[in-house]
């Protein structure tokens, strides 16, 4: 039976296990998709630093964007002794098989911020229908009639699908009434931002430029997206959603160029797949871990443990929200700044 998602912010989300007693020296082991963009290094270090503070060993690996790689990783993760492994999945159909070894030799699987559907894997991440819901508002809100584009993210990554789910709910009563019409769609390979752009020009050139907002799934394909609006002038006029709070997003939404970038603070998601890791590997069940959900939303419609942190939606009313949880330091927000925005006064 499906459980409803229960939003939690993330101070609450291990509420009761602030100081945990687990058996020291275990190896917790991370493989990342890449470091590409910043959302990772921030999710990292406060992992490692969460682990090590544990007493145990963080051991990774980057499969620099090939998923091949990545399968590569796992097992050498796996060679190493690693007790939990935690994966940033590249492409979450192609390390099933890696998974599966994982499994079978009894060593915890955290699906890390992208769905590995798998039931003997654990799954922590933000709620993404919600993501996608707060871009599509903010972006709604900025402009309520016009020619929506939707550059959404990676096509092998579940996480796309989930945040167009959540941006169709917001605008689906705009376009069944006319007031929105979408004039362009396309996922981007590996969330690259410089095929984002790619994408955003060709809409641009099949619509004459005449597009009027922008449904951007995360703040490296935002960039691309106003990368190729700049290219026609349209930078500022044209709003843009996207999301992970990263610092150039958050400038850009002080300049005017973005809209919205939905905030999700890795470093608490980071700290929580560490804890999380330790508990699997002392023995503690999936089932046991606190504010664990029964969720069975992804494509297969596989019954799993998760849990879900809240995100915040950015914009420039309150971009001192991330400026006073020290995510981002002042002058890099408001470099260039010369507009009336709050937090740069």
């Amino acid at each position: 039976m499906k459980k409803s998602i229960v939003l939690l912010t993330s101070a609450l989300v291990l509420a009761g296990f602030t100081a945990p007693t687990f058996a020291k020296d275990k190896v917790i082991g991370v493989s990342w998709s890449n470091f590409q963009e910043e959302r990772w290094k921030t999710d990292e270090a406060a992992m490692k630093a969460a682990i090590e503070a544990a007493g145990d060993k963080y051991v990774s690996a980057d499969a620099q964007g090939s998923a091949s790689k990545q399968l590569t990783d796992v097992e050498s993760l796996i060679a190493q002794k690693a007790n939990a492994l935690i994966i940033l999945a590249q492409d979450s159909s192609a390390i099933g098989p890696a998974v599966e070894k994982a499994v079978a030799e009894g060593i915890p699987v955290i699906g890390y911020d992208r769905l590995i559907e798998n039931k003997d894997a654990f799954y922590i991440t933000f709620d993404n229908k919600e993501v996608g819901r707060l871009q599509a508002k903010g972006v709604l809100a900025a402009k309520p009639e016009g020619n929506y584009a939707f550059i959404k993210g990676s096509s092998a990554d579940p996480n796309s699908d989930f945040l167009f789910s959540g941006q169709m709910e917001v605008l689906k009563e705009a376009m069944d009434s006319g007031k929105v019409k979408k004039v362009g769609e396309a996922y981007t390979d590996g969330w690259k931002p410089e095929n984002a752009q790619k994408n955003m020009e060709q809409i641009l050139t099949a619509n004459n430029n005449k597009v009027d907002a922008v449904v951007a799934s995360n703040d490296g394909t935002a960039g691309g997206a106003v990368a190729a609006l700049s290219a026609q002038g349209l930078a500022g006029s044209v709003p843009v959603s996207g999301q992970d709070g990263d610092h150039a997003a958050l400038n850009r939404i002080a300049l005017g160029t973005q809209t919205v970038s939905v905030w999700k603070d890795s470093r608490e998601l980071g700290k929580n797949a560490a804890t999380i890791a330790a508990m699997l590997a002392d023995g503690k069940k999936m089932g046991e871990v606190p504010n664990v959900v029964q969720w069975a939303d992804g494509p297969n419609k596989v019954a799993m443990n998760a849990v879900f942190l809240a995100p915040v939606a950015i914009t420039k009313d309150n971009l001192n929200v991330v400026i006073d949880a020290g995510w981002v330091k002042k002058d890099v927000v408001c470099q260039g700044v010369k507009a009336d925005v709050a937090a740069c006064k």
